[in-house]
């Protein structure tokens, strides 16, 4: 059963998946996740088709990346993910990224089953019968949640609407979009200069469609960077994000 649980998706980069100097956007690789880890729950009887009759849905609630090389100028990349089991109102995956054989970067999140009638939490075990989603018992290969700090400052800001284009099938902003609000008020020289080496990222409130949001900003005194996504007119936290670059 342990090979049964794994996918894995060879996936050619597009022109429209880098930035100009050819790097694997962010964003793209989050949404590499994301489809990933739709095709291998539907596939072993836990995703879209088996739990939205039952009015529920998966939510993604933090993301721990790390990246032994930041995909540059690479036209194919192997992606795998596995299930992790769950342990009651959670549940774990995890991915890895790969050039050939070599492991480029790796990851773990942790989502959570809700009711989209009333967005409560539901216990996991009461409503999945999969045989291929055990309890879950932590292996080395899974990497720790951080906990991000709060910001003590703000040195860049921008604000932004969310488009008909950032929504998904659940009726909000797709997790995507985020690290691209997050990593958008950092000015064009540093992002040329620098490759993240960590993201963490914890999922807070969803935005939907119209709705406006605030991206802050603080660089911290190590290189790191401290975002925070913050709804504007309600003033909630949205999502907070850590990362930690290495310098080209």
């Amino acid at each position: 059963m342990a090979d049964d649980i794994i996918t894995v998706e060879n996936i050619p980069i597009r022109y429209s998946e880098m930035d100009f100097d050819k790097s694997l956007k962010p964003s793209a690789l989050l949404n590499f996740f994301q489809d990933i880890a739709t095709d291998n729950a539907e596939r072993l009887g836990f995703g879209y088709s088996a739990i939205h009759p039952q009015h529920l849905m998966w939510v993604l609630l933090k993301y721990r990346i790390e990246f032994n090389d930041y995909p540059v100028d690479l036209a194919n990349l192997t992606l795998k993910t596995k299930p992790r089991g769950y342990h009651r109102l959670f549940a774990y995956r995890n991915f890895g990224l790969y050039n050939q054989d070599k492991l480029l970067a790796h990851a773990s999140s942790l989502w959570s089953l809700v009711n989209y009638k009333d967005m409560s939490l539901v216990n996991i075990d009461s409503v999945i019968q999969s045989p291929y989603l055990l309890k879950f018992e932590k292996s080395e290969e899974d990497l720790s949640f951080s906990k991000i700090p709060p910001l003590s400052q703000v040195d860049y800001q921008k604000e932004f609407e969310v488009r008909y284009n950032d929504i998904d099938v659940n009726h909000h902003a797709n997790n995507g979009n985020y690290i691209i609000w997050a990593l958008e008020p950092l000015d064009c020289a540093f992002r040329t200069s620098h490759k993240l080496k960590t993201v963490d990222m914890v999922f807070k409130k969803e935005i939907k469609l119209g709705e406006k949001l605030l991206s802050l900003t603080q660089m911290l005194d190590d290189g790191s960077t401290l975002h925070v996504l913050r709804h504007a007119q309600t003033n909630e936290d949205l999502c907070y994000i850590y990362c930690s670059w290495t310098t080209i």
